[in-house]
């Protein structure tokens, strides 16, 4: 895979921390298959400019991006965007990554957030957002 292929054009709405001058996010549960949220989101996020960072453990790839298995193997120290396509189970099992991630935000999407998980996430000072993260990737278009 080439670099640019992580590297598609910035929009300028988020606040460049990675060190190409674009935005970067996270998609946890990232899909191979185009129907699944974690699918789209990777999409429009790469869309709206994004530096795409796929984590999935059980896929290698996901449209056309190198995907990681987990958060702490992310190839940058720091993240304006990390947005969850996990069910609430599999989020309790994350909250030590996504705090260790240094995010600026993490998007609960619809069906990943419960209110203690939020609680947790909140209370561990993680920035969290309970909203649909691909509608705000599209604004930027």
């Amino acid at each position: 895979m080439s670099a640019a292929a992580n590297n598609p054009g910035s929009n300028g709405n988020a606040s460049h921390s990675d060190a190409s001058g674009q935005p970067t996010v996270a998609i946890v549960g990232a899909s191979t298959n185009p129907a699944k949220y974690g699918n789209r989101s990777v999409r429009a996020h790469l869309a709206g400019g994004y530096r795409v960072f796929p984590v999935n453990p059980n896929e290698e790839e996901v449209e056309g991006l190198r995907c990681y298995p987990r958060l702490t193997d992310l190839p940058v120290s720091r993240l304006d965007r990390i947005s969850i396509y996990v069910p609430p189970a599999v989020g309790f099992t994350l909250l030590g990554d996504l705090q260790a991630a240094n995010a600026a935000e993490i998007w609960f999407n619809p069906g990943s957030e419960d209110a203690e998980l939020l609680r947790q996430a909140r209370d561990r000072g993680l920035n969290v957002i309970q909203a649909c993260s691909i509608i705000d990737a599209g604004r930027g278009l």
